[in-house]
């Protein structure tokens, strides 16, 4: 190793060295944040979760309709199967077998739908209160705050209250119910 690297070396830790009470002396202003929670009581998160039950709750109540009819089905058939003709019996318990799997395809259908555009639209609504945590912290002067995987943070740095104060600040008026 040339000598003037080993120099610029030893200076660089020297520096350190001599700063490190003077960073350990600054206040470092650090505070939590509960995800879950905030997540849980946000405005934003329980808009999500209207929009995808309005989205998603006419194809759920098109599935029981035709789960129910299906069960009239069946009831029938039990009912009538001793006194229809072989033929008849065989149909009706196929068409049955073929209403019972179409309606498993399209729950199946329904569920993974629901799973892409409840992904999607919590995607969204975790990116804006991650915005609004950063503005929160660059607002009230803190250097670091923290979340998930935290293993005690004392009430006294818990700012997710605050924060969820500041999200309903910003979140629209709800609609009025008919």
């Amino acid at each position: 190793m040339p000598s003037m690297t080993k120099t610029a070396w030893i200076a660089a830790a020297a520096a350190t060295i001599a700063l490190a009470p003077a960073i350990a002396s600054a206040e470092i202003k650090i505070a939590f944040v509960n995800t879950a929670k905030l997540l849980e009581e946000s405005p934003q998160a329980r808009t999500a979760q209207q929009a995808l039950e309005n989205e998603f709750l006419p194809r759920q109540r098109e599935l029981a309709d035709q789960q129910k009819v299906l069960q009239d089905k069946e009831e029938k058939l039990k009912r009538d199967a001793a006194v229809m003709s072989e033929a008849d019996r065989a149909k009706a318990e196929r068409d049955l077998r073929d209403g019972q799997r179409d309606l498993a395809r399209r729950f199946n259908e329904l569920q993974e739908d629901a799973n892409l555009r409840r992904n999607e639209e919590f995607g969204k609504v975790q990116r804006s209160l991650l915005q609004e945590v950063q503005t929160y912290a660059r607002a009230n002067g803190y250097d670091l705050i923290v979340s998930d995987g935290v293993l005690f943070a004392s009430p006294a740095v818990d700012v997710t209250a605050q924060v969820v104060t500041a999200l309903k600040s910003k979140a629209p008026a709800a609609p009025a119910k008919n």
